[in-house]
């Protein structure tokens, strides 16, 4: 464990001399701003929206739009940070020769895969935590709304991202920079498809669209996480504003059940053991 700590700390000093963090950080300013720019001309329009709408209440659907939207958002800035922090965590710098005086003798290979996940998920986790937060709060600034959920949707939303993040470094073992890069952003591109379509698939009530979207959201749980985040937002939300939020372009949020939890578990298992049969093989 001192040594996946060691490889940890090493990789998170590289990100921050390739000033990674720096653009994240202004990626991360610039979308909390427009965010709340948004936030606050919407919330001038709640009144007037809820009088048209009898019956909905126009806080809570304002507010848990928005949110829906933040929340998209913060998954997708959660994957770039990933990418951006398993540039050539393997092949590349094995290419380079970087990783043979390493791995021979002080570390294990399994020792080094640890501690660059630990370092990746890690960040990812704690940034993706706190932009959600940060978002709720501005929400809350503007319009009288707070998810009826939030630390349960913000360690889904922490979940999701470590899934990318395995999936990322897994990748670096077998592919270039770009190439990895080019399938984490689609990987995560069909997720989000899967989602959308299982929306479509409920309004249309067809069951070959639900089915496709619940099979490839278990087959990238990071989409069954984010699905259950939202619908944790308005889970007490019932009535005519829940229908109103479920017809909004991030309604449709689904509950994927308790079994969601082993199976992650599993699942990051399953990449920890490709990864690592796939790195024994790889000469250094």
């Amino acid at each position: 464990m001192r040594g996946a700590g060691i490889v940890a700390g090493v990789a998170l000093r590289e990100s921050v001399r390739r000033r990674v963090f720096v653009v994240v950080a202004l990626l991360t300013v610039a979308f909390l701003g427009l965010y709340g720019l948004g936030v606050w001309r919407v919330s001038r329009e709640v009144t007037e929206f809820g009088d048209f709408q009898s019956g909905v209440d126009g806080d809570v659907v304002a507010g848990a739009t928005l949110l829906g939207l933040s929340m998209f958002a913060t998954l997708f800035l959660g994957a770039i940070l990933a990418v951006f922090l398993t540039l050539n965590a393997v092949r590349g710098d094995a290419e380079r020769g970087l990783l043979q005086p390493l791995i021979v003798r002080p570390l294990g290979r399994g020792t080094f895969l640890l501690g660059r996940f630990a370092a990746t998920a890690g960040v990812c986790v704690t940034y993706t935590v706190f932009v959600f937060l940060a978002s709720v709060v501005i929400t809350n600034l503007f319009i009288d709304w707070w998810p009826d959920r939030l630390f349960v949707p913000a360690f889904q939303m922490a979940v999701a991202v470590a899934v990318l993040a395995a999936l990322a470094l897994g990748g670096s073992v077998l592919l270039s920079s770009t190439a990895n890069g080019i399938a984490i952003f689609m990987l995560f591109g069909a997720g989000l498809t899967a989602g959308l379509l299982g929306q479509i698939g409920e309004a249309l009530s067809s069951e070959t669209l639900q089915d496709v979207s619940q099979v490839t959201s278990w087959i990238l749980p990071f989409e069954a996480h984010y699905q259950n985040a939202l619908s944790q937002i308005t889970a007490d939300t019932f009535g005519f504003s829940r229908f109103a939020i479920d017809l909004g372009p991030f309604g449709g949020a689904q509950e994927f059940g308790w079994f969601l939890w082993p199976f992650t578990a599993l699942y990051l298992g399953a990449i920890a053991f490709g990864a690592l049969a796939a790195f024994r093989r790889r000469d250094l």
